[in-house]
């Protein structure tokens, strides 16, 4: 089993992180492609109705369809940050209400690359209403279920 570490990025924000035996570029692809965005979800909320470009990139827009409480729903998030570096590579994006999400990873060695997910709260419209509804602890338990099915996929 996957070894998921809790990390400290700063108020507001949950990261977790794992290490991965597979090259930082195939992984840093998967998310890159928004299609594949359903591959790595643990929540169980992203589905597989997704608009956008087939490689994202900075400021790009991206729609997914999504089902959380059993609501279906669409929302188009922002890139914010793209970084495709040698080593390390970096991906996240702003969903309409302010909160970000966002993947980092640095391979350490060949073939062997240090992931980290995050959500990050502190920029939402209402930081409070998301504690208020247990959304850090519920997105805290989708991290670490998506970091664990992406190392499990490696192993």
């Amino acid at each position: 089993m996957a070894d998921i570490r809790s990390i400290d990025t700063g108020p507001q924000q949950v990261s977790k992180q794992t290490e991965v035996r597979a090259p930082a570029a195939e992984l840093f692809a998967i998310v890159a492609d928004p299609r594949r965005h359903g591959e790595l979800d643990g929540s169980g909320t992203v589905k597989d109705t997704v608009k956008g470009p087939d490689r994202l990139s900075s400021g790009a827009t991206f729609s997914v369809g999504m089902k959380q409480y059993g609501v279906p729903y669409k929302i188009t998030s922002t890139v914010t940050e793209f970084v495709d570096a040698d080593k390390h590579k970096v991906v996240e994006w702003q969903h309409p209400l302010g909160h970000s999400w966002r993947w980092e990873f640095e391979e350490k060695q060949p073939g062997l690359t240090t992931v980290t997910e995050s959500f990050k709260y502190g920029t939402a419209k209402s930081p409070k209403m998301l504690e208020l509804f247990k959304m850090p602890q519920k997105n805290a338990q989708g991290i670490k279920s998506t970091l664990h099915n992406l190392a499990a996929r490696y192993a």
